[in-house]
This record gives C-alpha cells, sequence and structure tokens, in this order.
C-alpha cells in the first residue's frame, strides 16, 4: 500500500513536499516514482529513484526544480518541489516497482506495479 500526501494550494514560486509512506512491501527492493495527471489530461511522469544506486531521473518539466529522495529506513519517498508553477497543478501520484529499472525505462508508467490515491497540488498564479 502506498499513501501520498503533502499537497495543498501554494503560490506561484512556493514550495511544497509530498511524502509517499510504503506498507506491506520491502520498500528498498523497489523503484519509486512520482507521476502527475491534471484534469482532461494524461498521467504523466515527474521524477523517479531506483533502489540500491538511488540514481534518479527527472521529467525535464521539472529539472531544476524538483528533488526526489527516499529514506528506506521509514519506507517513504519524497519529491521535494520548489519554484512552483500554475502548470504545476495536478493529482500527483506516487508507484512502485519491484527491482532496478534502466534509468531510461523510469518514466515508463506501465512498469509500476503499485499505485497510491493521489495528493492533489493548487498552484495559484
Amino acid at each position: 500500500q502506498l499513501q501520498a500526501s503533502g499537497g495543498g494550494l501554494v503560490q506561484a514560486g512556493g514550495s511544497l513536499r509530498l511524502s509517499c509512506a510504503a506498507s506491506g512491501i520491502i520498500f528498498s527492493n523497489y523503484v519509486m516514482a512520482w507521476f502527475r495527471q491534471a484534469p482532461g489530461k494524461e498521467r504523466e511522469f515527474v521524477a523517479a529513484i531506483n533502489t540500491v544506486n538511488r540514481q534518479a531521473a527527472y521529467a525535464d518539466s521539472g529539472k531544476g526544480r524538483f528533488t526526489i529522495s527516499r529514506d528506506n529506513a521509514k519506507n517513504t519517498v519524497y519529491l521535494q518541489m520548489n519554484s512552483l508553477k500554475p502548470e504545476d497543478t495536478a493529482a500527483y501520484y506516487c508507484a512502485a516497482r519491484f527491482g532496478r529499472v534502466a534509468l531510461s525505462g523510469m518514466s515508463v508508467k506501465h512498469i509500476y506495479n503499485y499505485w497510491g490515491q493521489g495528493t492533489q497540488v493548487t498552484v495559484s498564479s
């Protein structure tokens, strides 16, 4: 089970930190990712972090502004979002996939086995 939290309403230029707590899995064995979905749009990749080496991948939209991290002791993955823009408004979902994944593959939605519920991020202009 994946439980996402930390969403909210923030002004443009502000920051939020999303958290996703995992249970029922051996967290350290799972690639963790964040996706987002705005109304009327496809769910899109935001960021992912690999298992042991913690290699991270980012969508171009978040590079330089978003940072993904994980705390295996707490079974939690985080997404620090800075310099938020109105176009970042979406429901943010965490996802998990067992085993290491090549960097180039971490953005592929269908490789993820588990999904959390979304947490809403709204950025006002």
